[in-house]
């Protein structure tokens, strides 16, 4: 499978998950369709289907247009977040596939949203797969906790993705690696990993380039948030449990202006 980045609105990605041997190809949270439909175009694919992360408008707004765009396409997103435009709901554990050999398992990760849905997707099987995080999981940070609690997003985070095979490459739904970077170095300080992601990312923004993709091992490496299963640094942190811990730097992280 190839992943092409799609830049829309501010600082948003859509992606196009493309499966090679059929020339079929999804299209991630196509927030800006026009945009998406004309890199399908260039890239030469046939746009089959839309995975929806969540509800947000900058996620979900342009199903509505991409569906005039492309008639017949259908566009997945999570049963309960009543997602725009959604013609299949899905739930934990279903599974779509793309063309003759791309596979996709939809995992519910919830907190940022009730009904978020993280898509895990596998190629042949000599490829290291992927996962399309939205805003539950970004590089080195995490999503508000609008819908739900840090329970619910130690689950997602630490078990539901942080369970992926560690060479799994991230692509989340934003731009943010950069000032997720600055405020992990002030949770762990001492952190050579967070140290030097931190110059690769801002050299990256200098260029113009992407930090995206991660992948889970990477996070597990630099990523405050999926790191709250650590003795060291619910010490550094002043908690005595991982989801007391992931609460207390979301917290931080809310009031932080960087």
């Amino acid at each position: 499978m190839k992943i092409h980045h799609v830049p829309c609105l501010d600082d948003n990605y859509a992606y196009l998950i493309v499966d090679e041997s059929t020339g079929e190809a999804a299209a991630v949270d196509p927030a800006e369709p026009e945009k998406v439909v004309k890199a399908a175009r260039e890239h030469g694919v046939d746009l089959k289907l839309v995975l929806t992360t969540h509800h947000h408008w900058d996620h979900a707004g342009g199903n509505e247009k991409i569906k005039q765009l492309i008639p017949g396409i259908k566009v997945y997103g999570g049963s309960i977040d009543n997602v725009k435009a959604c013609t299949d709901k899905v739930e934990n554990g279903d599974k779509l596939s793309l063309g003759k050999d791309t596979n996709i398992l939809c995992l519910h990760t919830p907190c940022h949203t009730r009904g978020h849905i993280s898509y895990y997707v596998t190629g042949k099987g000599d490829e290291d797969p992927a996962v399309f995080t939205g805003d539950t999981l970004f590089i080195a940070g995490c999503g508000k906790f609008f819908e739900g609690t840090a329970e619910q997003m130690y689950q997602s985070l630490c078990v539901t993705l942080g369970s992926l095979p560690k060479p799994t490459r991230v692509y989340c739904g934003h731009e943010y690696t950069v000032k997720n970077l600055l405020f992990a170095l002030t949770v762990e300080q001492e952190n050579v990993k967070i140290k030097q992601k931190l110059s690769w990312a801002q050299q990256q923004q200098e260029k113009g380039l992407p930090t995206i993709p991660s992948t889970i091992e990477e996070e597990m490496e630099t990523n405050p948030f999926m790191r709250v299963d650590l003795p060291e640094l619910q010490e550094i942190v002043g908690c005595k449990s991982p989801v007391e811990c992931l609460k207390e730097i979301r917290q931080r992280k809310d009031k932080w202006r960087g």
